[in-house]
Formats: structure tokens, sequence, C-alpha cells
């Protein structure tokens, strides 16, 4: 009994030092794939998005999950409007650093794009929460969900059709 609070306080230290013993350091990059990830940049900055969704596409065959080059590929498919599958980049580059805030930032505006404003505000409230409300992937993504505007619905009238009749 007398030497249970010790064991317990003892555990607890060799618990929390061995795991930050065997975490991983940082992977750096490999280097074909960061010159695959600068020739996507300049495709962007010169307006060739196919361009540089190609590059960024062969930079994840050589870097698989590598967060910086999803998360630039899931821009640049956002970019030339296609939502969903940008949607699906920034959620495996979310799965492997789910506190990225350019990767929630990034998802929250292509909900709104895609005009689920709802889901959009939930990441607006975590980012909020991660990095506060003068955070600047806050603001973007504040100022996205607010262009988005509300929600569009239609009422079955309005797009009930219209008889035609025609002479046979």
């Amino acid at each position: 009994m007398r030497y249970t609070p010790v064991a317990i306080a003892l555990s607890l230290v060799v618990a929390v030092s061995s795991s930050a013993i065997f975490s991983q350091p940082a992977v750096a990059i490999d280097p074909r794939a960061a010159a695959l990830l600068n020739e996507g940049h300049t495709a962007v900055a010169s307006g060739n998005i196919n361009g540089a969704i190609d590059a960024y596409e062969a930079a994840l065959t050589v870097a698989p999950g590598d967060v910086s080059v999803l998360l630039a590929l899931a821009d640049a498919t956002r970019r030339q409007g296609l939502q969903g599958k940008a949607l699906h980049y920034y959620r495996v580059a979310l799965v492997s650093d789910p506190r990225n805030l350019e990767a929630i930032a990034g998802e929250g505006i292509a909900l709104a794009e895609k005009g689920a404003t709802d889901k959009a505000g939930r990441n607006l409230a975590r980012l909020q929460t991660l990095c506060g409300k003068d955070c600047a992937e806050t603001q973007e993504l504040a100022a996205e969900i607010s262009k988005a505007g509300a929600p569009r619905m239609v009422s079955a009238d309005a797009v009930a059709p219209k008889p035609v009749v025609s002479e046979n």
C-alpha cells in the first residue's frame, strides 16, 4: 500500500518518456517529389491548373501520403471546380494530420463551394478552437461561407414539369 503511489508515478514517467523516445522525427520530402511540387506551384502561378494537377499527382506517386503534396493537389482540384475530389484529398491529409489548419480550412471552403454551409460551419468552429478568430485560415473560411450565403432550397412546385401538348 505504501508503494502504490510511487509505483504509479514511476510507471507514468516511464510511459511518457518512452513514448517521447520512440516517436518518429518529421520525415523530409523526397527531392524528386519536391521538384515536382515546385513544378506544380509554377504551373498554378502561370494559370495552368491541369499541368499543376499532373505534377502534383506525379509527386504523390513519389511521396505517397505526404501532406504538403495532398494539400497542393486538393487546392488545385478545388480551383478546377472538382470539389468532391478536393474533399477526398483534404480528408486523406486530415487522417495523417488531424490538426492541420490548412486542410481543415480547405475542406471547409470546398464544402461551402458545394453549398454545404452547415458542414463548413463545423470546420469554422473547429478552426476557431484550434487557432482563434484572428487566424488567416479562420478568416478565409468565414469569408467563403459568407460568400456562399444561405443554402439554396427549391420547392417542388418550382421544378414541376409543365405539360406540353403536341399534335401527332
